[in-house]
């Protein structure tokens, strides 16, 4: 008996070991990405990459946020996104704010192939060195299981082709540049319900899956070519998709959100993308247990109707 108590004590011992070596690499790797002003690449370095930006969905919420802060940081930007008033509305402040030139290029991402031909002949003289991949859409405005809603093969077409082919056509046109001149950064923008099978949310988080799972494996493929791949999975920022959340202590503004992710590229390749949802995901990750956020515990949340907040992302 005794020798099984001190069994345990050792188990419990290692386990609380591990546990404490964990919280302190996590607590590191934030302060280091986000707290280190020291460790921030110039504008410079990022302009060096090319002197165009390009953004998806870039006259709202993130899109909008990353294509300012890019134009900020000394980049000329091509926006891309589906409603012309909008896109040259954009261009114009960008170009009056920062004196950065612009270009826009109007498509609907649900649409298939053909919509590719008009970006790559609006793209073809361009030195583009950031592709920014945000552009996505949600099944439908609220969570709802696969059948609760009108069309549903339109809508899984439309949300397949919005947020997954979007993310490969557009890398495929961009990528052979990138190459051939041995620099380019990709950032793609993905959500924290990459993460695990989402009920309610089957299809988005499905798709936001594939982002991540794509985004880290050409990440590993083209390192060496010198492109910087990066995934950005964040908790709930204010955008129209999360409407009528507003900026507070769990929710952040989308331009903030654009200056601190920005702020991670060359410091890591997988990021929440600002402080606030780093320690969010630290105290879920440390204070969750795992089969709280299993398939399993998250039919339980699903029974509960308690994964609502999930559903509030971008």
């Amino acid at each position: 008996m005794e020798a099984e108590w001190d069994a345990l004590r050792v188990l419990g011992a290692v386990t609380a070991l591990f546990l404490l070596l964990r919280a302190t690499w996590a607590v590191g790797s934030i302060v280091y990405v986000y707290l280190l002003p020291q460790a921030r690449q110039s504008n410079h370095w990022l302009r060096a990459h090319g002197a165009w930006a390009v953004v998806t969905g870039a006259t709202s919420g993130i899109g909008k946020a990353y294509a300012h802060e890019l134009a900020w940081r000394g980049l000329n930007v091509v926006l891309i996104s589906r409603d012309l008033s909008k896109l040259k509305h954009e261009a114009k402040e960008i170009e009056r704010l920062y004196g950065k030139s612009t270009r826009v290029i109007q498509v609907d991402f649900t649409g298939g192939l053909e919509i590719y031909e008009t970006i790559e002949a609006g793209l073809k003289d361009l030195e583009i060195g950031v592709l920014v991949n945000n552009v996505g859409q949600k099944y439908t405005p609220h969570m709802s299981k696969l059948l609760d809603c009108e069309d549903v093969a339109k809508k899984l077409q439309d949300i397949m082709n919005c947020n997954m082919m979007s993310v490969a056509q557009m890398t495929r046109i961009l990528l052979p540049r990138m190459v051939s001149r041995g620099k380019g950064i990709i950032i793609n923008i993905s959500s924290v319900a990459d993460r695990r099978p989402c009920p309610n949310l089957a299809v988005y988080a499905a798709t936001k899956a594939f982002v991540r799972s794509f985004s880290v494996a050409l990440g590993a493929e083209y390192h060496s070519k010198g492109v910087i791949v990066q995934t950005v999975s964040p908790f709930l920022v204010e955008t129209n998709m999360t409407y009528p959340l507003k900026k507070g202590l769990l929710v952040v503004s989308s331009e903030d959100f654009a200056r601190q992710a920005l702020d991670t590229l060359g410091l890591t390749s997988e990021t929440t993308g600002c402080l606030s949802h780093a320690v969010q995901d630290f105290l879920l990750t440390m204070l969750l247990p795992s089969w709280f956020i299993s398939p399993r515990g998250l039919l339980l949340l699903e029974s509960r109707n308690v994964a609502g907040f999930l559903s509030q992302r971008t």
